[in-house]
Parts: C-alpha cells; structure tokens; sequence
C-alpha cells in the first residue's frame, strides 16, 4: 500500500482549524509519519492566531485504528527501546494534554486504542452513531495509557470504565457511548462536519478556554502521563505482550514485524538482563 501524500488535511474557517487524519487503506492508523504529522499540524495551530478552535477527525470508514505498534517499536538496545517507548508514549498523549486551545474530536467511525485516550482528552467527543469505542488494553497485556487510568472512572463512572478497560473489550456504539458520558454529541454521518462545526463556533462565540472533561486538571494528568508511560514501557517488554503481538500480526500475515517481536520474545532471557 502507498502512503499519502499528506497524512493531514487541514482546513479552515470562521477560526475553527479542522485537522483530518487521511490514510484510509490503513484505518487512520497512528504509524510514526502520522503521529508526526498531527504533532506538527497541532504545533501549527496553537500557534496560529486565527485558529481559536481544532476540530480532530479522520477521512474514510474510520476514525483511527491507534498506534501501530509493528510500525513504531523497532529492535535496538534493551534500555533504549525501554526510554524510547516511555517518551512516544508520554510525548503522544502530552501534545493533546498541552494544547493550548478549546478541541472537538469528530469521531466518524471506529476509534481504537490512544484513538479512544486522546479524544477523551479533547474538550469534548462529538460521534456518529456507526463510531465504536475499543480500548483492548487489559487484552493485549497492556497497563491503560491517556491518562485513562484515572479519567475514565471520572468521566463515566466506575463500572463502565472497568467494562472499557477490563478483559471484557466491551465496545461500545456511539448511543452507548453517549449513554455513558463517553461521547458528548451523537449525530448521523451525514451531519457530522457540519454539526463540528457549529459546536466549535459556538465555543468561539463563548470565548470558550482550553478544559478538561470531568474536573481534570492538565498538571495533575501530565503526572499520570509520566507515571502510566513507565508503567506501559515495561508491559511491552514483558513476554505476554511480545508473544501476543507475534501471534496477532503473524495471524495478519504481516511477517516482518512478527518476526521481530518473536525475536523479541524468544530471547528475552537473555537481553531482559540489559534493563537491570
């Protein structure tokens, strides 16, 4: 498959800045050129003066698939892939975390992973009722990351946050997920953008300021970024996620980076002794 020319689209109008991740053959998947892509175009806009708002959304069927991890984490030295991991992850949830302006995720279709995490950082999630909400973390042997450790439960309650988090992979619909306090706004797909844009313009006419959901406070949730980062570094160089993620791409056919996380994973022994 081609890459994009332009991982995203960006438009604008009446001071609402829309960013649009476009590489639909892979379901808006986070590879590394689109995490640098949106980081860069979100740098952009905070420092655009006629952006006041961001509208975050995704061209095609899917909203985003989240981190492709057979496409971001690569084989180097035990330590490094370690610290490198730790600041991906803290640096990926941070540029949402230190945006400095009002942000609407537009959810369009299925949102998985820091998808889901990301948007829950926004000012508020307006979806369409085909969205699906997945956060397989406890599947795939993975500590929660975005913060959703602790602003899940906040935003939607203890019982749903466990259904989201837990091993049950419960995946919610755009109704369900409104019913929860997941999702803010529900609209048909064909209302979407348009809808976006009238929240964001509403927001600009309130001189609406940059907040989190739930009573989150931005200095309290970077802690939990830092601590959840180091937390996640270490379950990915754990054997059951190396062996589930050799399994889950080889499954896939996807034979290159299978083959390093099985590399990963059968010598683990050996080179675990390099993290002490």
């Amino acid at each position: 498959m081609s890459e994009p020319k332009e991982y995203i689209l960006v438009s604008k109008k009446n001071g609402v800045t829309t960013l649009t991740m476009n590489n639909p053959k892979k379901l808006n998947g986070w590879t590394l050129g689109m995490m640098d892509a949106f980081k860069a175009a979100l740098k952009e806009a905070a420092g655009d003066d006629e952006t006041k708002v961001v509208v975050f959304t995704g061209v095609g069927k899917y909203y985003s698939a989240g981190v492709n991890l057979g496409g971001t984490i690569k084989l180097m030295h035990p330590k490094a892939l370690h610290k490198l991991i730790i600041q991906h992850n803290q640096s990926l949830f941070d540029t949402f975390l230190d945006f400095p302006k009002p942000i609407l995720a537009a959810v369009n279709g299925p949102a998985i992973g820091a998808a889901v995490t990301t948007a829950t950082l926004c000012d508020a999630i307006i979806a369409t009722e085909e969205a699906t909400f997945l956060t397989p973390f406890a599947r795939l042997g993975v500590p929660p990351e975005g913060c959703s450790s602790v602003h899940f439960e906040r935003l939607m309650g203890k019982e749903s946050a466990e259904r989201l988090l837990g091993k049950e992979g419960w995946k919610p619909t755009g109704a369900e997920a409104k019913e929860i306090g997941l999702v803010q706004h529900l609209v048909p797909s064909d209302k979407l953008m348009d809808e976006a844009q009238r929240i964001a313009e509403e927001w600009i006419a309130q001189g609406k300021e940059r907040s989190l959901q739930a009573g989150g406070q931005f200095a309290e949730y970077k802690e939990v970024n830092a601590h959840e980062s180091r937390v996640l570094a270490d379950a990915f160089l754990a054997s059951p996620f190396l062996k589930g993620q050799f399994q889950f791409l080889w499954s896939k056919k996807k034979r290159v980076p299978a083959t390093m996380f099985l590399a990963l994973w059968l010598t683990r022994p050996a080179w675990s002794l390099l993290l002490k």
